[in-house]
């Protein structure tokens, strides 16, 4: 079914990106009791269904993210733009429990949500099985994501410069089309579903375990919101071909295994705690393999972001050399 968001001039001009650990936790969840669909993700589902085996309320989870529609209860719209999840807990903590009871009936069915436990226990419950898979299936990954979630809210930013709004959007997803002020998700299905805005402007949060769909909060209580799979998620779980034994034995192996790590976009806290050194050591090998042209650093505000090089990528044999 297509989805009309209605944006009025105020809306088009509350248009912000976020960046929420709690859909990646619930929509990463949703992957796992939903198998299907989801080959990019397959070294990560491996992981998860072993530690899933082990979650007490992994019956509850079942109900209430396997079917179709995710009760949007679950990922209130993000306040800041990368808020941590404790913030977003609380924020769901406060939900309305008649907008749960409704938001359940809606998504799962009168049967299915009957068979829940009452809302405030069914909140608790979900509170505390959210927190311990965050603990134990996103947060090792974080750094990684989050640098590839970066990665995109900056190219996005980018298409919003150079092109404005409708650029932004006609780049954002083969799904989504802008046509005289409505935002079209999904305009070649059959139906229709509207979303206003209602002047709260709409949040744009790029995501990994949303992929390969688009995902529209239908029921917005504040701003709208869609999340849209972030830009290079293939190669998010994807380990190097070749060794690093050999690159080791040239660089040292804190360099090589920095650079290992460099695939993806990163912060020097993230390099550092991944490597178990300090950010002061991390600093210093990272100036090394700049001036040798072998990463590549930007600055957001007071945070640097690093990537190696195409340089770089052919000692990995990921990039073909120059000829």
């Amino acid at each position: 079914m297509p989805v009309r968001i209605n944006l009025t001039t105020a809306d088009v001009a509350r248009v912000r990106f976020a960046l929420s650990p709690l859909s990646e936790t619930i929509l990463g969840l949703r992957a796992a009791v939903r198998p299907a669909g989801h080959p990019l993700h397959e070294p990560w589902l491996r992981r998860a269904h072993a530690e899933l085996r082990r979650e007490p309320e992994l019956p509850l989870l079942r109900t209430v993210l396997g079917s179709y529609l995710l009760p949007s209860f679950l990922i209130p719209v993000p306040e800041q733009r990368a808020p941590s999840l404790a913030t977003e807990l609380d924020r769901l903590a406060a939900v309305d429990p008649e907008f749960i009871r409704v938001d359940c009936v809606d998504a799962l069915g009168e049967r299915a949500a009957a068979g829940l436990p009452p809302v405030p226990v069914l909140l608790r419950r979900v509170l505390a099985a959210v927190r311990r898979c965050h603990e134990r299936l996103i947060e090792p990954y974080w750094v990684r994501m989050g640098a590839l979630l970066d990665a995109d809210l900056d190219r996005r930013a980018t298409a919003l410069v150079d092109r404005g709004v409708e650029g932004l959007f006609a780049d954002l997803h083969h799904d989504i089309a802008w046509y005289e002020g409505e935002l079209l998700v999904r305009p070649d299905c059959t139906g229709d579903a509207r979303v206003d805005a209602s002047g709260n402007g709409l949040v744009l949060l790029p995501s990994v375990f949303g992929w390969p769909d688009v995902w529209v909060d239908h029921s917005p209580v504040t701003a709208a919101s869609i999340h849209y799979p972030a830009t290079g998620i293939g190669l998010l779980w994807e380990q190097p071909p070749g060794s690093t034994d050999g690159l080791a034995a040239v660089l040292g192996p804190t360099r090589a295994a920095l650079l290992d790590l460099l695939a993806l976009p990163s912060t020097t806290p993230g390099l550092a705690a991944r490597l178990g050194i300090t950010p002061g050591a991390v600093s210093q090998h990272l100036s090394a393999l700049r001036r040798a042209g072998l990463v590549a650093t930007t600055r957001r505000g007071r945070e640097a972001l690093h990537l190696r090089t195409p340089r770089a990528a052919v000692l990995f044999g990921t990039e073909p050399a120059d000829r």
